[in-house]
């Protein structure tokens, strides 16, 4: 029987060790990552935690509704069984009626055709990582190659000193301030996000750029046991000349080719960004996007409308600059 948990009833160590376990795992479902994007976040679950499902809600106006974190590419439904479509739109239904709107991204393995949940697909860019260096880098693309040879020779060098106040900061000057979709709070969490898993020895900092400056290209990789997820980088406009993210993930992948099995780029829909990815190996993985609305017909609409003027451009939670 599904059960829907309030934050302080849900059983942090039995909800782990379900996702620990789960077939579709994703590092954003973790209890402790969770807390840190969506402080107070609920849940449905299997009475024996065998399968679970986290409510990252807010509420605005008056209305509470479910919203995708920023940092969180993918949750939805997780099991130590395979998911199925019908269980998947038993647990959809199963959504407290409080929430009168929902704008949610599922992961790869929730897979279901189900009213009045309308799923859209959505692009990850994935590689496997677990072969030697020489078969990865034999899958790059000349455009690749030929970026990463130009960083070697302009003697741009891996910084392993950058920290997570220069890498925001880079982000920030870069391309927050033109984008502008992570307002302060984000750069917050972000900050704890990455100070905790660097505490947790669970990833780390690169940087790259000339040896005598600061770094033109940064990244944060997160760790999962087998799977890696770039998770936060920024860039310079000197970066897109001297090829230093290029660079950067050569050097990553050199140092740990091997030693985990998937490499998630966690980004896609982007055209640009995804030849990015298809240029170190990536392929495309997809996973679908859900939303709901139970909103009165006329605040429906004005919803439509601001969500409309809101996603002008591009359509992405979060976006990594290259």
């Amino acid at each position: 029987m599904i059960q829907y948990l309030t934050h302080q009833a849900i059983d942090k160590n039995r909800w782990n060790e379900c996702i620990r376990l789960s077939l579709n795992r994703r590092v954003y479902a973790f209890s402790w990552y969770l807390d840190l994007v969506c402080p107070g976040w609920e849940a449905l679950a299997e009475e024996d935690y065998s399968a679970v499902f986290p409510l990252t809600g807010n509420r605005k106006w008056g209305i509470s509704y479910l919203y995708q974190p920023f940092f969180t590419q993918q949750l939805g439904l997780f099991s130590v069984h395979p998911v199925t479509g019908s269980q998947l739109g038993d647990f959809l239904r199963a959504i407290p009626s409080k929430f009168r709107f929902a704008e949610i991204q599922l992961n790869g393995l929730n897979s279901f055709e189900t009213a009045p949940w309308i799923p859209e697909k959505r692009v990850n860019h994935e590689m496997d990582i677990s072969r030697p260096y020489t078969e990865i880098s034999a899958g790059f693309s000349q455009n690749t190659r030929r970026n990463v040879r130009r960083s070697k020779e302009q003697n741009l060098a891996i910084c392993r000193t950058t920290t997570a106040a220069e890498l925001t900061g880079m982000f920030r000057d870069n391309y927050g301030k033109k984008e502008g979709k992570l307002r302060e709070s984000h750069y917050l969490v972000i900050a704890d996000l990455i100070g905790y898993c660097l505490e947790h020895d669970l990833g780390c900092i690169l940087g790259a750029g000339n040896p005598d400056g600061k770094p033109d290209a940064a990244a944060f990789f997160l760790f999962d046991e087998a799977h890696v997820y770039f998770l936060f980088a920024a860039s310079t406009a000197d970066a897109r000349e001297n090829g230093a993210m290029f660079l950067l993930i050569d050097h990553f992948l050199a140092e740990n080719a091997g030693k985990y099995g998937i490499l998630d780029f966690e980004g896609g829909n982007d055209p640009n960004l995804g030849r990015f990815y298809k240029g170190f190996g990536a392929g495309e993985i997809c996973y679908p996007s859900v939303s709901l609305n139970r909103l009165p017909k006329l605040a429906a609409r004005f919803l439509y409308f601001a969500r409309k003027i809101r996603q002008e451009g591009k359509n992405a939670i979060f976006v990594n600059v290259t």
